[in-house]
């Protein structure tokens, strides 16, 4: 082996490489991302103006809609960090996206409200797999103390999405209708799944990275591979598994109302239309990308300063909650741009809040576990956003107001981190038996 002082030019050199295919990887979940949320987001673009005046619905009925695809979510998140734990990354996110994309184009063929409620069913089996298999691809291609960058970035597709479907729906609906809208933008995950399975390999089995960059991402104590017998169960009996699993309870169903009920809130409280909400939502996912990228930048800033994984990720969230919080004062401003400006502070909050997150369980858990305990907050997540979308629709179809939930949505992060802090106060590493 070289000495440590003839490998230093080597180094110099491969240093100026290292990151540059995992960043790809990252770039290939940051895309995926923001396909799942152009598809996931299209029925709240055009709820108000088209699908409302089509279906006849009440925003309970919408309400209705929206819980059967977090149904489909919980169930499938659930099923999907089991099934990227068992097949791994790169064929788990491949029939993800195939499945989400399917019945993402049916959305074009439905004629009843039954119908359609079958195709958001199935979407969210499908699109229940992207942050399972994300955040596995993660934990194979980055060492530890770039995680929560690199969940951030690719998180951050979220946000492009979001931004991107009030902008081109509306043209291709104008044009074509808004059934071919779900046929046409359902191309885009048919070419993601053709360069996934063509790009993807786990980094020791890869050809474009070479020795410098692959020790850099195996940088951190391995984990020992090996199968735990009953791992789920072992899992759910573990307080770090609900540490993260009540983080997602708290906080997953503020951005599903973000995601779901925007535009009719903007319809209903400005007037405003298909193509007159456009910017408002564009610039408030603008906002929250770049809080996304921030609080993992934050985070891993703050470890490489010498704080603990724990203090870092803790001090980050609580910013956090602390920025998100007066999102309660929205319904007492006439000002549509300051509301904008609020609420758009407040989602970029949560992505910071979520991409810190997204990285305790590769933190805690050993990396045969990072799927599973994913998919296990998934669904608890899923089943907090169901309950609050029935919420949603009660209070919107009884008293016609938004400010009962936009108070649940300005302290819900402070329960999230309390509960992470009750149930994990150090972030201590998780002891799974074999």
């Amino acid at each position: 082996m070289a000495t440590r002082g003839t490998e230093q030019p080597e180094i110099a050199a491969a240093a100026e490489r290292v990151g540059r295919y995992r960043w790809v990887i990252c770039a290939l979940l940051f895309a995926a991302t923001a396909i799942n949320y152009v598809d996931r987001q299209m029925i709240g673009v055009l709820e108000p103006d088209y699908l409302r005046p089509e279906f006849h619905w009440t925003a309970g009925d919408y309400a209705h809609l929206v819980f059967y695809f977090q149904l489909a979510y919980a169930i499938g998140y659930l099923g999907f960090g089991r099934i990227v734990d068992w097949i791994g990354a790169r064929l788990g996110y491949a029939v993800a996206v195939g499945v989400w994309t399917l019945f993402h184009v049916l959305h074009g063929g439905v004629h009843s409200i039954t119908q359609f409620a079958m195709a958001r069913f199935g979407l969210g089996i499908g699109e229940s797999g992207n942050f399972p298999a994300g955040v596995k691809a993660v934990t194979e291609w980055f060492p530890q103390k770039e995680r929560a960058l690199a969940i951030g970035i690719f998180n951050a597709g979220s946000n492009v999405g979001a931004i991107l479907t009030p902008l081109i729906v509306p043209a291709i609906t104008i044009a074509y209708g808004w059934r071919m809208a779900f046929v046409v933008t359902g191309v885009l995950g048919v070419l993601w799944v053709i360069a996934w399975l063509s790009l993807y390999r786990e980094p020791t089995a890869h050809k474009h990275i070479g020795a410098a960059e692959l020790a850099h991402i195996q940088q951190d104590p391995a984990d020992p591979a090996v199968r735990v017998k009953g791992l789920w169960w072992k899992l759910l009996a573990t307080r770090e598994t609900w540490a993260f699993a009540l983080g997602k309870f708290f906080i997953d169903p503020i951005w599903w109302f973000y995601l779901f009920w925007l535009p009719p809130y903007l319809h209903d409280t400005y007037h405003l239309n298909l193509v007159g909400f456009g910017l408002p939502i564009a610039a408030i996912y603008l906002l929250s990308d770049v809080g996304s990228v921030a609080g993992g930048w934050l985070s891993g800033r703050l470890i490489k300063a010498g704080a603990t994984p724990n203090k870092a990720r803790k001090i980050t969230m609580l910013i956090c909650a602390i920025a998100i919080l007066p999102v309660v004062t929205t319904q007492y401003i006439d000002s549509v741009w300051i509301n904008v400006l609020i609420i758009g502070v407040a989602a970029a909050g949560h992505q910071a809040f979520s991409a810190n997150l997204y990285t305790l369980p590769s933190d805690i858990f050993p990396r045969y576990a990072v799927g599973s305990v994913i998919g296990i907050g998934g669904t608890v997540g899923a089943v907090g956003g169901m309950l609050f979308s029935l919420y949603i629709g009660k209070i919107l179809d009884g008293l016609g107001t938004y400010s009962a939930i936009f108070a649940v949505a300005g302290g819900a992060y402070f329960l999230a981190l309390l509960s992470i802090h009750l149930l994990s106060p150090r972030l201590a590493r998780a002891k799974i038996t074999a």
